[in-house]
């Protein structure tokens, strides 16, 4: 079926034997579901069942390429991971950029599952056919920069390294996977990696991708990798930083953990600011014309030498959340997490979780380590992160996930900004309820990538009314409908549109690559993803009841701002989410209908 783009080759890691098998993948998975994403879930459906714990020998960790991976078309750096979260209890997707998924197509595999669990600590290297495990103990407690060093210089393997921090040994349940300075940061894989006893997998492949029509799709990158560079002019001047004023300014901004949306004062960590006083450079991703990346060093004070690449998120975790308006601050936080091994975003909301706590005198100094838990203090969240990673005094208690701290303190439930265990992403859904249904709706908790970044639609284009609630149910399905095919497919979003990867798919990339025209197919297959995730989390006990925002955002009015006094009530939300559901042919409950399964095949996937 396919004359180029796929290996069909799975390579299944067994680390309690320390042994290895190559697999074929049945054409029949990409046919229906492309790649990546898909493919990782339907092998999540197969292979890791309810009664399956995060910290099992039953839980995997599931990589899967995309068709475009590797390919020579614009950043086909991205690669999936779908496997049980130690943060949301559930099935996760996350992706991540780096040279890791190219490497591993060269080496010849679509895709690698890891299972069971190694006796001792391990690192495992790929070279093309020639897999090692090693013992992993000089590595052991290391910065995930410092096992990238290491493996470099024991292992002449320069790119394509994964592996976990302090964070990922210590089961932090959002402890994230770095790779090669990029990130599978939501969902705790790293947690999952560290209870494995795996600290690192590196690969490097030598091999050539196969084309179906390797000079067609030559011209077409040619003749428009300057459109797609000159298009992006805001990504390589300030990266995502770009839209911290613009959600600010428009009342929409995670501050105080959502207690408000319009953070004061906050000029100093905007992206001018940023460009102006500390990026030293541009970072690219593989293959990618934009370098989105701002590097940035502090070059004075008491962060002096902290150095990393602050995204929007990032900056509204530990500037928003935390209101600290010192941007070297959050440099060295976004170095910390890289580091250490944690998501900024869960560890920014959980660091603002506890500053609401002292202000409301629910946690006090004594029973913070002594730390001064005040908004702004950014000394503190840069200390509270090395606790966190190491569990150490409240760290243990910020580490765990939002279930446990429910369940072992009831009274701080409602203080939890949370879907599904996974945190807000920095932006206020009282601000544009469209982003509220994403959240509420999205395949992994709280998101506004897999949910759907309704920014575009909903505050930038003007295409919407932000306040509007009847339309929000389509708006909200064909966002996440695009986004799940394109996280199917191995490349950035930033540069989709280049390649006509939209909403109204256009274009011959993939079949220049692959040798199918999947692009009459691309939105049925995002939406064939999503339903097949929303069966896996109707195993799970996922229902209605679990799509609702947590209590502040649907009773409290934001006090200030273009947004004042709006609120996102129950009502209101319900029926954003009985147009979603029926359009999704998904029942009262949120669960898959046999007309919707039918409709969308997926009965030969599930049987």
């Amino acid at each position: 079926m396919f004359s180029g783009g796929y290996t069909l080759k799975l390579l299944r890691i067994d680390l309690s034997a320390q042994s290895y098998k190559v697999e074929d993948i049945p054409e029949t998975y990409y046919r229906a579901l492309l790649g990546g994403r898909g493919v990782a879930a339907k092998y999540y459906y197969d292979e890791i069942g309810p009664d399956v714990t995060p910290f099992s020998a039953g839980n995997k960790l599931i990589f899967m390429n995309g068709p475009l991976t590797g390919a020579p078309v614009y950043s086909s750096t991205k690669f999936q991971l779908a496997t049980k979260s130690p943060l949301t209890e559930h099935y996760v997707c996350s992706n991540s950029s780096g040279y890791f998924g190219p490497e591993l197509r060269c080496a010849g595999f679509d895709g690698i599952i890891i299972e069971e669990k190694a006796s001792t600590p391990v690192y495992i290297t790929i070279r093309d056919s020639e897999i090692k495990f090693h013992d992993a103990a000089p590595i052991m407690g290391k910065t995930t920069a410092e096992v990238d060093e290491y493996i470099k210089t024991n292992h002449e393997i320069s790119k394509g390294i994964m592996s976990i921090g302090i964070g990922g040994e210590k089961l932090v349940t959002y402890a994230c996977i770095q790779v090669d300075g990029r990130s599978f940061g939501r969902g705790g894989g790293g947690a999952i990696m560290g209870d494995k006893n795996l600290k690192a997998i590196a690969v490097h492949g030598t091999g050539k991708i196969k084309l179906h029509n390797e000079a067609a799709l030559k011209e077409f990158i040619t003749a428009n990798v300057k459109p797609c560079r000159d298009g992006k002019p805001n990504h390589t001047k300030f990266g995502t930083a770009q839209y911290t004023e613009v959600i600010n300014n428009l009342g929409c901004y995670s501050v105080k953990n959502f207690q408000t949306a319009v953070l004061d004062n906050a000029e100093t960590i905007y992206a001018t600011e940023m460009v102006s006083k500390y990026k030293v450079g541009n970072g690219a991703c593989y293959r990618c014309p934009v370098a989105c990346g701002q590097v940035c060093e502090v070059k004075e004070g008491p962060f002096k030498g902290a150095r990393s690449d602050p995204e929007y998120e990032t900056i509204g975790a530990f500037g928003g959340q935390c209101c600290v308006l010192d941007f070297a601050a959050i440099i060295a936080a976004n170095q910390a997490c890289d580091d250490l091994g944690i998501d900024t975003m869960q560890a920014g909301t959980m660091i603002a979780f506890a500053m609401e706590l002292f202000q409301r005198g629910l946690l006090k100094s004594e029973n913070a380590d002594g730390l001064d838990l005040s908004w702004g203090n950014g000394e503190t969240v840069v200390s509270l992160l090395h606790k966190i990673a190491n569990r150490e005094g409240i760290g243990d208690f910020l580490a765990k996930s939002v279930y446990e701290i429910s369940r072992e303190h009831p009274e701080m439930t409602k203080y939890l900004m949370h879907v599904k265990g996974m945190a807000y992403a920095a932006y206020e859904p009282r601000g544009f309820y469209g982003m509220g249904l994403a959240y509420g709706t999205s395949a992994r908790g709280a998101c506004h990538n897999v949910g759907g970044w309704t920014i575009r639609d909903e505050l930038t284009s003007g295409k919407f009314d932000r306040f509007a609630i009847k339309g929000k149910g389509k708006m909200v399905k064909d966002i996440q409908d695009t986004r799940g095919y394109v996280d199917c497919l191995g490349i950035c979003t930033v540069v989709r549109s280049a390649m006509g990867f939209s909403d109204n798919p256009s274009g011959k990339v993939l079949e220049y690559v692959t040798g199918v025209d999947f692009t009459p197919e691309l939105m049925e297959i995002g939406e064939r993803v999503y339903s097949l995730e929303r069966l896996i989390y109707q195993r799970e006990g996922i229902s209605r009841k679990d799509d609702y925002l947590p209590e502040r955002t649907m009773t409290e009015k934001l006090p200030s701002g273009m947004a004042k006094d709006k609120v996102l009530t129950k009502e209101m939300y319900d029926t954003m989410l009985e147009e979603y559901y029926a359009l999704r042919d998904w029942d009262a409950n949120g669960n898959p209908t046999e007309k919707g399964i039918e409709r969308l095949k997926l009965s030969a996937l599930i049987k």
